[in-house]
């Protein structure tokens, strides 16, 4: 990760240097923070005190994926105040843009999300892609999102949809079980989950649970279907569990069916002789609407010296988590972690100017977050400690 390292230096001058790039400085008795405004982006520097010298690196939320962009904010920081720079990585090679592949989508384009292809089909973890692929070329009239989070894997099946210059796939690196709950009711007509890790040790990481098939059930159209493929017994007699919850659906099992493309994964269990299960979820209804009435907004405070707690709010399926605190003249800056448990949200929280605020950007649109969110609110207004 780019970072410098500087001579020890006044830190006040920087409360001088306060303009277009420079936001504010927050101190603690451990570090400093100072947000940084460049080219739209928004972010926080650390400065750590380390002996005779002081690092200065992104701060881990706020820290954008783009390095160089990361090395040109260090290096005008650094000389914007002057810095006698001790050790850096901020170097910058020959800058060639990364061109964003169509198919590469971001949780954004989700938000109100509409196609104009006549069947959508969703596959949940696709690794290698070759299942996935083979059904976008097999069904030009459906549009296939294929959702990942190996970014190996994402890379490999984007070369692919160029070579085959394939028009109905969407690629999205991102958690499914958030996805689910922000897409429309009755809009898919298949989701694929094949081969799932099965986390036999970490039960509650399994992408198949009640919330996940009731989320399933509610986006699929009438008559749609989840499949789930797995070569682990737990998981099918823990799938075939789950799946026998739901009280308007039906379900099938099937033992060594044979589909038309299979992963080199299972090609190799086959020749190992170890069983492959295959469980469809049929949906027999047309799911109510969902009405996504969510505002990430905040009133002003109404006090600046709230005091907030230390321990984690735990109430039911969300939680909130107030972590380092830092303060500046008009306000404070504090990490918060809220929201579900297996996929919680990290943002820090800026209180200035009596006005809150999340960066680097507001939570992901789920009905979780929202309650975290308003469970923040009364924190912040001194109705929960």
């Amino acid at each position: 990760m780019p970072h410098i390292k500087v001579k020890p230096f006044n830190l006040d001058i920087i409360d001088n240097k306060v303009n277009g790039f420079i936001k504010f400085r927050a101190t603690s008795n451990i570090s400093d923070l100072i947000l940084c405004e460049y080219k739209g982006y928004k972010l926080f520097l650390d400065i750590i005190r380390k002996g005779n010298e002081y690092l200065i690196k992104p701060n881990k939320i706020t820290r954008l994926a783009n390095s160089d962009i990361l090395k040109e904010i260090l290096n005008g920081f650094a000389k914007e105040l002057d810095l006698d720079i001790t050790h850096s990585n901020t170097n910058l090679k020959p800058y060639k843009p990364k061109v964003t592949h169509r198919a590469e989508k971001s949780i954004e384009d989700f938000y109100d999300f509409k196609s104009n292809f006549s069947k959508i089909k969703l596959e949940v973890g696709f690794g290698s892609g070759r299942h996935l692929l083979y059904r976008a070329l097999e069904e030009k009239d459906t549009l296939f999102i294929g959702i990942e989070i190996h970014t190996p894997s994402i890379e490999q099946i984007l070369k692919q949809i160029e070579l085959n210059s394939i028009e109905n796939i969407w690629i999205l690196n991102y958690d499914a079980r958030l996805l689910l709950e922000m897409l429309p009711s009755n809009i898919l007509d298949t989701i694929y989950v094949h081969f799932p890790v099965p986390w036999d040790k970490k039960p509650h990481r399994r992408v198949i649970s009640e919330f996940f098939v009731n989320e399933a059930l509610r986006v699929l159209k009438k008559g749609g279907y989840l499949e789930l493929r797995t070569d682990s017994l737990n998981y099918y007699k823990y799938s075939l569990e789950v799946f026998s919850m739901p009280k308007k659906s039906s379900f099938r099992v099937e033992k060594n069916r044979d589909i038309e493309v299979i992963s080199k994964y299972e090609a190799r269990w086959r020749r190992m002789n170890k069983d492959i299960y295959t469980l469809t979820l049929q949906s027999l209804e047309e799911s109510k609407a969902k009405v996504f009435d969510i505002d990430f907004g905040f009133e002003n405070l109404l006090s600046k010296n709230i005091k907030l707690p230390k321990d984690s709010i735990v109430v039911d399926d969300y939680f909130v988590h107030f972590g380092k605190e830092w303060r500046i003249d008009d306000g404070f800056v504090v990490e918060v972690s809220f929201g579900s448990f297996n996929m919680p949200e990290k943002k820090m929280l800026v209180c200035k100017d009596e006005k809150p605020s999340y960066l680097p950007s507001n939570p992901v649109k789920s009905i979780v977050n929202m309650k975290a969110h308003n469970l923040i609110k009364e924190v912040l207004n001194g109705k929960c400690n």
